[in-house]
């Protein structure tokens, strides 16, 4: 079945933004509710797998924020600072600061002045923070790869395809209106 908006309908109505569609094409029944079908289902499954997906992490006594940090740091393989991390794991620079304390107390990140400007902070995993992480990633990608696991690979790789590029969109336009 097509529906206004030219889409095809939903014949399942198996997920909670289809039932959400179908109440405002009820009230609003020339409304195009397309965008509401994409934006709908992923902002569902990111509040989902945002509740779900980090139950290694949970176990590691960390947070899903604290581990990007840690992630960023190691990935990166040198020395950041507060704002680098910042932009490495899209998060406010006082989030940041916060979550750089809880590590630095718990001893996962070392924190060195710089030797020119006081103000700035240069901050690197410890042995013990490394560790942290290169025992988590593995068990948190095969914990992402099971809840993944309902979608055959090629249908995963067409979804990460189209995401990389509303993604790419988006930082463009998100760059330029920044600028």
């Amino acid at each position: 079945m097509t529906e206004p908006n030219g889409r095809q309908a939903d014949a399942t109505g198996g997920d909670t933004v289809s039932a959400v569609v179908r109440q405002w094409q009820a009230v609003h029944p020339g409304l195009d509710t397309g965008p509401m079908e994409i934006i709908g289902r992923v902002n569902r499954c990111a509040a989902l797998l945002q509740q779900a997906e980090d139950a290694p992490l949970r176990r590691a006594g960390l947070s899903r924020p604290e581990f990007d940090l840690l992630g960023a740091l190691r990935r990166t393989g040198h020395e950041l600072t507060p704002g680098e991390l910042a932009r490495e794991t899209f998060s406010s620079g006082a989030a940041v600061t916060k979550r750089l304390k809880q590590l630095t107390e718990r001893g996962l990140v070392e924190r060195r002045g710089d030797t020119r400007d006081r103000r700035v902070a240069h901050l690197r995993l410890t042995d013990a923070g490394r560790e942290v992480v290169d025992g988590i990633l593995p068990e948190q990608l095969a914990y992402e790869t099971a809840v993944l696991a309902v979608l055959d690979p090629d249908r995963q790789g067409e979804l990460a395809a189209l995401l990389g590029e509303l993604l790419g969109q988006l930082e463009g336009r998100l760059g330029a209106l920044r600028a």
